[in-house]
């Protein structure tokens, strides 16, 4: 009865501080802003298979296995942990047992967990004091931090050998018990614990102790995670089922800002599109905590700190300020600092900070960009790039304070429908001399089968021009059925959504919907993975809903069709290296396409080190290519020429018009201009074809 009385009391304090540390955290959820959800069927498949499964993990595989190990681990060890505090409570013993066979592989799966969590808990601190692994360090890692990773591993680690004592003296005192359902602890009973040397009372005693020892570290560590970076073992479940579900390369709509636009394009609807009594934005884009949704603030109490996004950012890579790690602690710092005084004198409470400047400056916001291996690193599914881009749209929509240079492009966007300062009137000069068709002269409702989107890079960029010039002579080459816009098109809104003006990107879209829709185009072809992103994904919000098709797997379609042969000879003895466009990879997953249309000439690639969802950055996303770089130790494009020179490649292939500018610029500021060349998808097909 003394144990109860004492378990019980126990219990009832850890539960009490748990429950105040928690109705603290749910405080500060509720001065964030709300966050739809939904599709719960989805979300549960990618919880079993990222929480559960560890996939993401699993990218580096041989930490990720001693990672899963722990985790898995824990996941065993937690029905032992319920089953001791049943024990406890009502004074029995093993409560559990009533199960039979399912009772001893949980049982027996525990203790041999408990044996490789220690194993593995081990390696992780010699790795972690030892090794001078790079990703443990950055200006954001404080002693503190250290510490934490430290005690954190040191509570598991005890955890574990006091169950493994509580284990092995169980079977001493049971040693007719099923011989497998402690296989780790009966062996180290056996061969280094004789039974006969250690008396009942005495194996009882030191049961006991293990008993108590594991059962009040667990209360400890339960307490302790909260106020830790470990608070992952309670949040990443959750984090990983409530994560966002749309493609890497969706960025979140703001329907304040929508309802502007339409009133904008729009005045007679004014009451449809801002219903009366509600009211208007306070503030548009991401300034402070209060400004956050509750999933940011979720993923700032889920982040690891493992560092993994940090370590493949290709800003953080060239020595640039940017660590999306940091951008994270930051939130989480920031709502610890300010989130009290919300809390008790209303969301208007100010201490003359904010997140913005005071905790993340905007070199750090502008060195992004948007690549997305951040996110596909992240082994609990946070987004930083949504959050990054929605500090850009304050810094952009509220204070007007975007790079010169960006704010240039807004400007000729707005005024000439493309990036550049070129007229509207000369959007199809790139193709004198071409059999093409434009939408405008074609019969009213007898749309073609593809519209070919060119783009504002197809369309005006030099070097681009000539991408857009083969992929049509591949199109009249199939006797396709297709059309452009021409003089009509405009520029898709991409790099102005991603540089933060969000009202640009949307009066962009609108636009363009409008102007499709009209046409009735059902499918629509492009050579850019931007403009392909951007309409395929985030179109649809408003109304545009199109089947989108990159030209990698357009030509990848023709091929396997029959419709498309080449010569095979062409690139006969050549090396050859593709460079994965990022929002054509890791934005959709497509990596398959343009590999296939590459082997179909007869060409063995030679994969640089970092390829596939893996790849570097050609460092133009995000805005990049229209502005100068942040301050750094190389450029981005720098670092991956290097890569790809790394394979001792004769030919560069690109799919993207961006990456075409950066490799091609790469390769001059290497003097390789003579031995290194860099095509295009189409403009290899259209050598290989001989057109």
């Amino acid at each position: 009865m003394l144990k109860q009385l004492l378990f019980i009391a126990s219990l009832v304090v850890t539960a009490g501080v748990f429950a105040w540390t928690m109705r603290r955290i749910f405080l500060f959820f509720r001065l964030t802003k709300p966050y739809p959800i939904g599709k719960w069927g989805k979300r549960i498949w990618l919880m079993l298979k990222v929480a559960f499964g560890q996939t993401k993990i699993f990218r580096f595989p041989f930490t990720g296995l001693m990672h899963a190990v722990v985790f898995w681990g824990f996941c065993v060890i937690l029905i032992g942990s319920i089953e001791m505090i049943i024990d406890g409570i009502t004074g029995t013993e093993r409560v559990l047992s009533f199960m039979g066979p399912v009772y001893d592989v949980i049982i027996a799966s525990g203790d041999v967990f408990a044996l490789l969590v220690l194993l593995a808990i081990l390696f992780f601190m010699a790795r972690r004091l030892f090794s001078g692994v790079k990703r443990f360090e950055g200006i954001e890692m404080k002693h503190k931090s250290h510490m934490d990773a430290t005690i954190a591993l040191s509570l598991i680690f005890l955890l574990m050998v006091s169950l493994l004592g509580m284990n092995i003296y169980y079977c001493i005192l049971h040693p007719n018990s099923p011989e497998g359902v402690f296989p780790v602890s009966r062996y180290v009973m056996r061969y280094f614990i004789p039974r006969h040397s250690v008396s009942f009372n005495t194996a009882h005693a030191w049961h006991e102790v293990y008993w108590w020892s594991h059962i009040l570290l667990i209360f400890v560590f339960a307490n302790v995670l909260p106020y830790s970076k470990h608070f992952h073992v309670f949040m990443s479940v959750p984090n990983v089922l409530l994560s966002r579900l749309e493609p890497l390369g969706y960025l979140p709509n703001m329907p304040e800002i929508t309802r502007e636009v339409k009133l904008m394009m729009n005045p007679d609807t004014a009451f449809a599109v801002q219903p009366e009594g509600e009211q208007a934005p306070s503030r548009f884009g991401v300034k402070d905590v209060e400004d956050l949704t509750w999933k940011n603030y979720l993923d700032a109490l889920t982040c690891t700190e493992c560092g993994r996004c940090t370590s493949v950012c290709p800003a953080n890579l060239t020595g640039k300020k940017l660590s999306p790690r940091k951008i994270i602690m930051d939130v989480r710092a920031r709502m610890k600092e300010k989130g009290p005084g919300m809390v008790k004198n209303g969301k208007e409470n100010t201490d003359g900070k904010s997140l913005v400047r005071d905790y993340i400056t905007p070199e750090e916001l502008w060195a992004c960009t948007t690549c997305n291996a951040c996110a596909q690193e992240c082994p609990v599914n946070i987004n930083h790039p949504s959050l990054i881009v929605d500090m850009r749209r304050y810094l952009v929509m509220e204070e007007s304070a975007g790079p010169g240079e960006l704010n240039a492009t807004f400007t000729n966007i707005e005024n000439n429908g493309a990036p550049w300062q070129f007229s509207p009137e000369d959007r199809l000069k790139w193709a004198d001399g071409l059999d093409v068709r434009v939408m405008s002269s074609l019969p009213a409702g007898t749309p073609p089968e593809y519209l070919f989107w060119v783009g504002s890079a197809g369309a005006f960029d030099d070097r681009y021009k000539k991408v857009s010039r083969a992929f049509v002579k591949i199109l009249n080459h199939l006797k396709a059925d297709w059309a452009l816009l021409g003089t009509e098109e405009t520029d898709s809104g991409d790099v102005a959504r991603r540089s933060g003006n969000e009202m640009l990107f949307q009066m962009q879209a609108l636009m363009n919907i409008e102007l499709l829709n009209g046409y009735g185009v059902k499918k629509i072809v492009t050579c850019c993975p931007h403009d392909f992103n951007t309409l395929k994904n985030e179109y649809p919000e408003f109304g545009g809903h199109y089947e989108m098709i990159h030209h990698s797997q357009f030509l990848q379609q023709m091929i396997r069709e029959g419709r498309l042969s080449m010569d095979s000879d062409v690139f006969s003895g050549k090396r050859i290296t593709y460079h994965d466009p990022c929002y054509l990879g890791r934005a959709n997953g497509e990596y398959k396409a343009p590999r296939e249309v590459l082997r179909s000439m007869g060409i063995s690639l030679t994969e640089m080190n970092r390829s596939h969802s893996f790849a570097l950055c050609c460092g133009a996303g995000g805005g990049q290519m229209f502005k100068e770089a942040e301050k750094g130790n190389k450029e981005v494009f720098i670092e991956r020429i290097e890569d790809a020179i790394a394979t001792g490649s004769e030919i560069v292939c690109t799919a993207c018009p961006f990456c075409m500018v950066m490799i091609t610029d790469g390769i001059k500021y290497k003097n390789r201009e003579e031995e290194m060349k860099n095509y295009d998808l189409a403009e290899m097909v259209v050598m290989a074809m001989g057109l």
